[in-house]
C-alpha cells in the first residue's frame, strides 16, 4: 500500500494545484446559490455568484503569474474553468430567472431554455475570443444580465427584450469586453466595473429595495460594460497608444 508522501511533490507543482483548488472552489459557490435560488432567496443566492465572480476574476492571472499550464500540463484549468463558468454564469441565473417567474408563465420557461442552449453551443466556439482578449459575440455573463433585471425591477417584456437581444448577440461577430484582459481604456473599463460591482453590493445589502438614486449609475455603468467592446470594435483607434 502506497502512502502519499506530500514531501516529494515539488513546491512548484503543490503551488499550482493550489490555484486549481481555487477555481474548483467557484463550484461549491454554486452549489450554495443553487440551494438558495431553489428557495428563492435570491439575494442570497446573488452574493454567492458574487464571490464565484471574484474568484473567477483572480485565479487566471493568478495561474498565469505561477505558470500552472507548464507545471501541471495534464491538467486543463481551461476545462475547469468553463465547467464552472457555464454554471455561475449560465445555468444558476437561467434557474433564478425562471423561478422568479419573473416574464411570467410560461415565458420565464421558455427565456431560461434560450439562454441554456444558446451559451452551451457559445462555449464550444473554439474562437470565442479576439486577439486583443475580447470576446467575440455576447460572452454569456447572464449572472450580470440577470442581476441587472432584478436590481431594477424589470418588466417581463423588458426582461424578454434584453434576454432575446442577448441571445441572438451570441451568435454574432461583436466584440464584448473583459474589463481585466483588454487592455485598451483597461483602467477606465477596470474602474466602471468595480463601480457596478459596488452598486450592485448596495442593492443586495438592501435586498433589491433598490433607492432611485442608484438606478442611472447603475444601469449607465452597465451599458457601458455591454457596449464598449463594439465601440472599441468599431473605433479601432480609440484607446491606443
Amino acid at each position: 500500500m502506497k502512502i502519499f508522501n506530500y514531501k516529494r511533490v515539488p513546491y512548484a507543482e503543490m503551488r499550482a494545484f493550489s490555484v486549481h483548488i481555487l477555481t474548483a472552489s467557484g463550484s461549491f459557490l454554486a452549489f450554495l446559490g443553487v440551494v438558495a435560488a431553489a428557495e428563492r432567496r435570491f439575494v442570497d443566492m446573488f452574493w454567492w455568484l458574487g464571490l464565484a465572480l471574484l474568484v473567477d476574476g483572480i485565479d487566471g492571472p493568478i495561474a498565469r503569474k505561477v505558470k500552472v499550464k507548464e507545471v501541471l500540463p495534464n491538467w486543463s484549468g481551461d476545462m475547469l474553468d468553463n465547467i464552472i463558468d457555464y454554471v455561475t454564469y449560465v445555468l444558476l441565473p437561467a434557474f433564478a430567472l425562471y423561478q422568479s417567474g419573473m416574464i411570467g408563465q410560461p415565458w420565464s420557461f421558455l427565456a431560461a431554455g434560450m439562454i441554456v442552449m444558446s451559451s452551451a453551443i457559445y462555449y464550444a466556439d473554439m474562437g470565442m475570443k479576439t486577439e486583443e482578449y475580447f470576446f467575440s459575440g455576447f460572452p454569456v455573463v447572464w449572472n450580470m444580465v440577470v442581476f441587472t433585471l432584478f436590481v431594477i425591477h424589470a418588466t417581463a417584456m423588458t426582461s424578454m427584450i434584453v434576454v432575446v437581444f442577448s441571445v441572438i448577440l451570441t451568435f454574432l461577430p461583436i466584440n464584448f469586453l473583459h474589463p481585466v484582459r483588454v487592455k485598451r481604456l483597461r483602467p477606465l473599463n477596470l474602474g466602471i466595473f468595480l463601480v457596478w460591482c459596488a452598486l450592485g453590493g448596495y442593492a443586495l445589502l438592501v435586498h433589491f429595495d433598490t433607492p432611485a438614486w442608484l438606478l442611472l449609475p447603475f444601469v449607465v455603468s452597465g451599458l457601458y460594460l455591454y457596449f464598449i467592446g463594439a465601440v472599441l470594435q468599431f473605433l479601432p483607434a480609440l484607446g491606443r497608444r
